[in-house]
């Protein structure tokens, strides 16, 4: 949710129009958390109740941003949950199939490096849900945990996007893989 907002704050700085959908009705406060961060960014935030079906918030996301001309649509949703979410990945991606063309859109998978190996896990399992476009690999502060680049890199076929370096609006960052390669290798 957080790295959702960051992304947010950079397409904002660069002059685009965007919301947000807060589609993790399940996680607790996952509404509340993605509203107190489109407020701080500066942003519109679609939402429903909490446990409401995530694939009606995209829904009606959608169709706000279409009337609102918005240029960037972020939905955040539940990645990790593991029950019932093949489920509830099929309905948003067939909510999202109608609505969007694949080619306008991107399905990115947001990663704490810190997890290691387990983000390999985390990666195949919502890869077998969603086509998968990019990863955001969070908490790369230091190269001991720049590591699990390298195994994402080697497992999939997919890039990395985005890396976050700390914890301010200002700390994420487009990928640089030959500035990862001198920081990883010292050079």
């Amino acid at each position: 949710t957080t790295s959702i907002a960051k992304i947010a704050h950079m397409l904002k700085e660069d002059g685009k129009k965007v919301m947000l959908a807060a589609a993790d009705t399940f996680r607790a406060a996952a509404i509340e958390q993605l509203e107190i961060w489109g407020e701080r960014v500066g942003v519109p935030v679609i939402r429903h109740q909490e446990g409401a079906d995530p694939s009606a918030v995209i829904f009606d996301a959608i169709k706000a941003a279409q009337a609102r001309n918005i240029d960037v649509l972020i939905c955040d949703t539940a990645g990790r949950l593991q029950n019932k979410k093949n489920l509830m990945q099929e309905k948003i991606n067939k909510v999202i199939d109608r609505e969007f063309p694949e080619a306008d859109r991107e399905t990115l998978l947001v990663l704490d490096a810190a997890t290691g190996k387990n983000a390999v896990s985390q990666a195949k399992e919502f890869g077998s849900a969603a086509k998968l476009t990019g990863i955001v690999l969070t908490k790369l502060d230091g190269t001991a945990k720049g590591g699990i680049v390298i195994t994402l890199a080697d497992e999939f076929d997919v890039p990395v996007k985005f890396i976050g370096v700390g914890e301010g609006m200002d700390d994420l960052q487009v990928f640089d893989p030959a500035m990862f390669a001198d920081a990883l290798f010292d050079r």
